[in-house]
């Protein structure tokens, strides 16, 4: 089909030139609606041209015309809007030709042997044209022309070569039919410039010039095969500059992906390879998911050489069962351990739902307690189990401990008036300090410690608060008397009035010697005789009134 929109139907024997096979009739729909047969061409020569043979319109023959019905329709036949055209127009009918010719009908491909094939060499055309050309034919007849029998001919490089004859065709017509076809494969040369210029790969385009390579080499178009030789090498040249760069591309992609696909197995053989006592199993397991689907992503972007591949899927497949075995492995130990210690604290939870009943509050509570160290002494098991059962364990200490507080809260009630009692007893014996006569204080505090007895228990909030307030008040009475002992103290006095003695005896020499310094006017015996002699005399204040 044409660029254009116009339609020819080539059917018969494919010979040199690239004809269709034989018995094939196509039909193609132009944009335009109406159309007309220009010629039926019988092209002899190399190459389908027509330069050396006859040419001529076959007989129409149909059943309607005297022919057998499968002799020239199987062999052209152009079916074109409600009509279907037998070869020469031999009927043209609005209802096509009679049924006893059983050609192809509107949208009908027809393959079919012809009873009488053509010779090898010989190729028929049927063609149809638009009225309305688009074809440059300024430029056609630069490179082609058209002789007064109907042959066309191509210029190249000064010479010509016979392309074609379409009897009863115009002038026009012709070289249009045949320069569209030139244009048809211009069209193919800039598709493959488009394709380069995006970077297609450069086998793909390879094809495609030895495609249209092919297309040119036989001389049946019109139009400037030298320009377009020269358009072919230069698009040649890029495409192989381009398939080096893509190989290299390649080459760089195929090394990174070896530099990956070695990340990922030297990272899995570090996770496998550490120990098993340490490893965080579950970051550890969910990094090697994440690599076994990162080799994934990196196998179907790039393919590596198979050896290459299946000795590093080895070496990472080695390391993802060594990894998972040590994990089941390792899993399966922390069961028996977690079974372990949910017996042993289980054990303990038995013992302290027991005792949760007991009004035995002091010795309870030391079981309890007891209980307690047993707790924090087992491990810890699986967080999940070990929360439910501690909750267990707190909630057998807690019906005792409630009912302990209840009964406790009972007896404070009671206690209460007895607090006020010890808080007047606190007033007395605050009006003791501070102590002036020892004696007085002492006796008057050994009377408020009997009243003090005598009153009894107070709240337990309370205990603490005007057991330690008493406490503090006999201390001091008690270093009232301490002080005064020290200071009184016999042998502590001897002592120091021996000392004092000895001072004094010093303090006369030292007089002494600092009058004779002061007679003999030599300064630095004299300050250190007053040194020294001031020193004593402090001394000796000192120990006087420490002995008073």
């Amino acid at each position: 089909m044409r660029r254009d929109g116009t339609t020819w139907v080539i059917a018969g024997v494919g010979g040199v030139g690239g004809g269709p096979p034989q018995g094939h009739v196509g039909r193609f729909k132009p944009k335009h609606p109406r159309a007309r047969v220009a010629a039926a061409v019988r092209m002899r020569g190399n190459g389908g041209n027509a330069g050396s043979g006859s040419t001529e319109l076959p007989e129409p023959t149909c059943a309607a015309a005297g022919g057998s019905p499968r002799t020239q329709h199987d062999r052209t036949l152009l079916t074109r809007g409600p009509y279907r055209l037998c070869l020469g127009g031999a009927h043209a009918q609005p209802n096509g030709c009679p049924a006893e010719c059983r050609g192809p009908r509107l949208g009908e491909t027809a393959r079919r042997r012809s009873p009488h094939p053509a010779p090898p060499s010989e190729r028929v055309i049927a063609v149809t044209t638009k009225s309305d050309d688009t074809v440059n034919l300024e430029k056609a007849r630069q490179f082609g022309r058209v002789s007064e029998d109907g042959h066309v001919f191509v210029i190249v490089d000064g010479e010509e070569y016979a392309v074609g004859q379409l009897p009863g065709a115009s002038e026009d017509e012709a070289l249009s039919y045949f320069a569209r076809k030139f244009e048809n494969v211009e069209a193919q040369v800039a598709l493959l410039e488009s394709r380069l210029a995006n970077n297609a790969p450069a086998a793909d385009l390879q094809k495609g010039i030895a495609s249209i390579g092919s297309q040119i080499g036989v001389r049946n178009m019109v139009g400037d095969y030298s320009g377009l030789q020269k358009r072919l090498i230069s698009l040649a040249e890029q495409i192989a500059e381009l398939g080096e760069k893509q190989q290299q591309a390649r080459t760089e992609n195929r090394e990174r992906a070896l530099a990956v696909r070695e990340e990922i197995v030297a990272e899995a053989e570090q996770i496998a390879g550490q120990d098993p006592d340490q490893i965080h199993w579950k970051n550890s397991h969910t990094r090697m998911n994440e690599l076994f689907e990162a080799w994934k992503k990196a196998q179907r972007e790039i393919h590596l050489a198979k050896s290459v591949e299946d000795e590093l899927w080895k070496r990472f497949r080695a390391a993802r069962t060594t990894f998972d075995r040590n994990r089941r492995a390792h899993f399966s130990q922390l069961d028996d351990r977690n079974a372990r210690i949910k017996r042993a604290k289980e054990e303990l939870i038995a013992r302290a739902e027991e005792l949760s009943t007991s009004t035995d509050w002091s010795e309870t509570s030391r079981a309890y307690g007891e209980l307690m160290r047993a707790w924090k002494q087992v491990p810890r098991g699986h967080r999940r189990e070990d929360d439910k059962l501690w909750a267990r364990f707190r909630a057998a200490q807690d019906v005792f401990f409630n009912a302990r507080h209840e009964a406790e809260a009972a007896q404070d009630a009671v206690y209460a008036e007895n607090l006020k009692v010890k808080e007047a007893l606190l007033e007395e014996a605050r009006a003791l300090l501070p102590v002036e006569d020892i004696e007085a204080a002492k006796a008057a505090f050994e009377k408020i410690l009997d009243r003090w007895d005598a009153a009894g228990r107070v709240p337990r909030n309370d205990l603490r608060r005007v057991d330690g307030e008493l406490r503090r008040i006999q201390d001091e009475i008690n270093g009232a008397e301490e002080a005064k002992w020290k200071r009184n103290d016999p042998a502590k006095a001897a002592r120091a009035n021996s000392l004092l003695a000895q001072i004094e005896d010093s303090l006369a020499e030292l007089e002494a010697e600092l009058a004779a310094a002061e007679k003999g006017g030599d300064s630095k015996k004299i300050a250190k005789a007053k040194e020294a002699l001031e020193a004593r005399r402090a001394w000796a204040a000192t120990l006087q009134g420490f002995g008073n």
